[in-house]
C-alpha cells in the first residue's frame, strides 16, 4: 500500500492548499463466495481489491476523491483537481508511529481455507436440512468471507492499521406440502475466521430454519388494523434498527433532518426501553476495533430508560454539532466517503418473559422475522414486511399468517413499548445507506408494542 513517506506528502499538500483537515483511507480486501443449491454449486468466486480514498475538510465543507490507481502521479493529479482553496496554509501534525489494532485474534484465516473445506461445510448444511423434515424440498447455502486490511492516516497525526476478518453462512430451507411452498432463513456470522464454524453447530441452525419453514405451510391471510405486536428476540432488532436507529445517526441529526434533532435529555421512548450501539463487542458481526476514521469503537448509549442520551457521530458532523466523534463513522470501501452509521445496535434486556407477553395479549400478532422495508429518518415514518408471523388469540400463539406489513413512526412506536423480555440475542445482517452496504448487528430481547398499524396480504 502507500508508504508513510507518500502519505505525509499527500497530507502536506492538502493542508498547504487550504484544507484544515485531511485524511487518507487505504484498503486491501480479499473476499470469497460460495453458493450451493442442494448438491449443485451455483457460484464460486474470490477476488482482491486495493484502493485509496482521500478526504479534505475546510470548515464545514468537505471533498472526497478515490482511486484504485495507487501511483503517486495519479493521486496528486486528483488532489490538484480537488484542491481549490489556495487562500490559506495550515500546519499538519507529525504522523505518530503506526498503531496496529485488532479486536480479536484469528486462528484460521478464511483465505487459507481450501474450497474443498468450504464445500464440505456447505454439504453438511444441505445434508442436515434435508434430513430435518419430510416436507423439506430444497436447501440453499451461501458462504461468504472477507479479510480487509485498512490503513488510516490524517493531518492530526493519526496513523493506524486495522485487520478485519469476517465470515458468514446463509442457510435457506424450502418446505413443500399440498401445493404450498414456504421458506425460512438463518444466517450466523461473526468477526472471526473459519474457526467460527467449530464454535457453532450449523446442523442445529438449519434444523431451526426447517422447523420455521414447515410452521408457515398453509398460512392464512393476515388480519389488518390496529393491534398489539410482539417481535421476537435476535434479529427482530432490525425493526428498531430501521425504525429509529437511522434517525439517531448524526448525518441527519446535525442538519435537523431527524425526528430526534435537538431532543437530548428529553423523554423519547417508554421507560422500559434502553437502546445501545456498540461496535466494540469482540467477535460480533458489526464490530470493528477502530471506525473508518481511525476513532476507537465504543459502547454508545443512545436511549436510556426512555431518555435520549446521545447520537452516533462521525468527524464531519461532530464539527457541525460541536461534540466529539463516537467511533461511529463507516464506509463500504475506499470508494465511499464515511459518515455516521450503526455497528451492533440493540435493545437492552428487560424483566418479562416471552410467555408473559403472549399470555397478556388477547389478540395481536407475533413476528418471528422482519424483512426489508423503508424508513424516512426525518419523520420516522416506516413500512416493514414480516415473515414467519402468527396470530395471538386469547393469550396463545395460534395460526400462521402470510406476510404482514408494519406501519408507523419510530417516535410513536418507542413510546408504546410496554414489555421487554429477558431473552436478549444479537443477529447479523447488512445495512444499505449513503456510505454503502455495511455489516451490522441488530438485536433485542422479545419486545411487545401495545398498538401498531398492521396491513395484511389478502392475496
Amino acid at each position: 500500500m502507500l508508504s508513510q513517506n507518500l502519505m505525509e506528502k499527500i497530507l502536506d499538500y492538502a493542508v498547504s492548499h487550504g484544507a484544515d483537515f485531511a485524511e487518507i483511507f487505504c484498503e486491501d480486501v480479499r473476499r470469497s463466495n460460495l453458493t450451493v443449491l442442494g448438491e449443485k454449486i451455483l457460484n464460486s468466486s474470490s477476488g482482491r481489491e486495493k484502493g485509496v480514498g482521500i478526504r479534505l475538510f475546510k470548515g464545514l465543507e468537505s471533498a472526497y476523491l478515490y482511486t484504485s490507481d495507487l501511483s503517486e502521479a495519479e493521486i496528486f493529479r486528483l488532489l490538484e483537481e480537488t484542491c481549490r482553496y489556495r487562500d490559506g496554509s495550515f500546519e499538519r501534525a507529525a504522523l505518530e508511529a503506526m498503531r496496529r489494532v485488532s479486536l480479536n485474534p484469528i486462528s484460521r484465516y478464511p483465505q487459507s481455507v481450501s474450497l474443498k473445506d468450504k464445500m464440505a461445510l456447505a454439504n453438511r448444511v444441505v445434508s442436515a436440512g434435508k434430513k430435518a423434515d419430510e416436507t423439506v424440498s430444497q436447501v440453499r447455502v451461501n458462504y461468504v468471507d472477507m479479510d480487509q486490511k485498512v490503513w488510516i492516516a490524517n493531518s492530526e497525526g493519526l496513523f493506524v492499521e486495522d485487520n478485519r476478518v469476517k465470515t458468514r453462512l446463509h442457510m435457506t430451507v424450502f418446505c413443500e406440502e399440498g401445493g404450498d411452498r414456504q421458506s425460512s432463513y438463518v444466517g450466523p456470522g461473526a468477526m472471526k475466521g473459519f474457526e467460527f464454524y467449530d464454535e457453532i453447530n450449523v446442523e442445529d441452525y438449519v434444523k431451526q430454519a426447517a422447523k420455521k419453514a414447515k410452521a408457515m405451510l398453509h398460512a392464512k391471510a393476515c388480519p389488518t388494523g390496529r393491534m398489539p405486536v410482539i417481535i421476537t428476540n435476535g434479529f427482530g432488532g432490525l425493526f428498531f434498527h430501521e425504525a429509529c436507529g437511522h434517525s439517531l445517526e448524526a448525518s441527519g441529526v446535525a442538519k435537523g433532518n431527524s425526528e430526534f434533532s435537538g431532543k437530548l435529555g428529553q423523554k423519547v421512548a417508554s421507560d422500559k426501553l434502553t437502546l445501545i450501539d456498540d461496535g466494540s463487542i469482540p467477535g460480533q458481526w458489526g464490530s470493528l476495533k477502530v471506525d473508518d476514521e481511525g476513532v476507537p469503537s465504543q459502547k454508545n448509549v443512545l436511549i436510556e430508560n426512555g431518555i435520549l442520551k446521545g447520537y452516533m457521530v462521525d468527524k464531519l458532523n461532530a464539527r457541525r454539532m460541536g461534540c466529539a466523534p463516537t467511533g461511529s463513522s463507516r464506509r463500504q470501501s475506499f470508494r465511499f466517503a464515511p459518515t455516521s452509521r450503526m455497528t451492533n445496535t440493540y435493545i437492552a434486556p428487560g424483566e418479562s418473559t416471552p410467555e408473559e407477553m403472549i399470555a397478556a395479549t388477547e389478540r395481536g400478532i407475533f413476528v418471528n422475522s422482519i424483512n426489508a422495508g423503508s424508513v424516512n429518518p426525518a419523520t420516522g415514518e416506516f413500512n416493514f414486511n414480516t415473515s414467519e408471523t402468527f396470530l395471538i388469540e386469547n393469550g396463545k400463539i395460534t395460526t400462521p399468517v402470510r406476510s404482514a406489513t408494519l406501519i408507523g413512526t419510530g417516535g410513536d412506536i418507542l413510546q408504546k413499548v410496554d414489555m421487554v423480555g429477558n431473552d436478549y440475542a444479537l443477529g447479523q445482517g447488512f445495512c444499505y445507506a449513503a456510505s454503502g452496504a455495511l455489516y451490522i448487528g441488530a438485536g433485542q430481547p422479545t419486545v411487545r408494542v401495545t398498538e401498531m398499524t398492521v396491513g395484511g396480504d389478502q392475496a
